[in-house]
C-alpha cells in the first residue's frame, strides 16, 4: 500500500491510508496515514457502527488538507467493544491445490508468503518465539521438506534434522494462525494446521 501511496503521489494523486500496525508505518514512511489501535481486522472499528466509521474516514481524509509528508497520526478514540466470538476476523484462507496442480516446492513457498506477516505479528505482540530448535530458518526448512516432498524416492538423509525442522515448522504455523485476531474455538487452530495447511 505505501509503495502504491508513493507512485501515485509521484503522478500529482495526493493519498492517505489507515494503518493497524503502526511498527511497519512508521518504517515505510508513506506520506499521510492515520493509525489506528483497533484489532487486526477492523480498520474501521466495529463492524455495523456506521457512525464510528464514518468518524475514522473522515479523520483520515483530514489527513488530505496537509500538503506534504510523512505525515502519521494517531486516530484519537478506541473501538468500541469488539464481538470476536464468531472466530478469526481476518483468518488465513488457505487454498487447496490438488497435488497435480503444482509443485510441493511452489505450494509451501505461497503458504509461507501468506502465513510470514502474521508470524511477524505474533513475534513482535510475545516478545519471543518456539521456533528455533532446528538450526536452519523457516526458508530452509520448507525449501528441503519440498525438494523431498517433491522426489519421494529420495531418502531422507538427516533424520535428527528432520524430526527438529517438522517441530520449527509447527511452531511457525502455530504462531501465526494464534496471531490473528478473534477468538477461536477449541481445537480450531489444530484444525487448521492439521486439515488446511500444506
Amino acid at each position: 500500500m505505501c509503495a502504491i501511496a508513493y507512485y501515485l503521489e509521484s503522478e500529482g494523486i495526493m493519498t492517505t491510508g489507515i494503518s493497524l500496525v503502526r511498527e511497519n508505518t512508521e518504517s515505510m514512511r508513506p506520506p499521510r496515514m492515520l493509525w489506528v489501535s483497533f484489532p487486526l481486522g477492523h480498520p474501521l472499528g466495529k463492524p455495523g457502527d456506521a457512525d464510528f466509521q464514518h468518524q475514522v474516514i473522515r479523520h483520515g481524509l483530514q489527513l488530505l488538507d496537509r500538503p506534504c509528508g510523512p505525515v502519521l497520526e494517531d486516530f484519537p478514540f478506541d473501538v468500541p467493544l469488539i464481538d470476536v466470538e464468531q472466530g478469526p476476523a481476518c483468518p488465513v484462507s488457505f487454498a487447496n491445490p490438488s497435488l497435480d496442480e503444482t509443485t510441493w516446492k511452489v505450494r509451501l513457498a505461497n503458504e509461507l508468503l501468506l502465513l510470514r506477516p502474521w508470524y511477524d505479528l505474533s513475534r513482535r505482540r510475545r516478545g519471543r518465539t518456539t521456533v528455533g530448535v532446528c538450526s536452519s530458518s523457516i526458508e530452509e526448512i520448507l525449501e528441503r521438506l519440498s525438494v523431498w516432498l517433491d522426489h519421494p524416492s529420495e531418502p531422507l538423509s538427516d533424520l535428527k534434522w528432520f524430526k527438529y525442522a517438522i517441530e520449527d515448522a509447527k511452531a511457525y504455523y502455530t504462531e501465526s494462525l494464534t496471531a490473528q485476531p478473534g477468538d477461536y474455538p477449541p481445537g480450531q487452530v489444530l484444525q487448521q494446521l492439521w486439515g488446511e495447511t500444506v
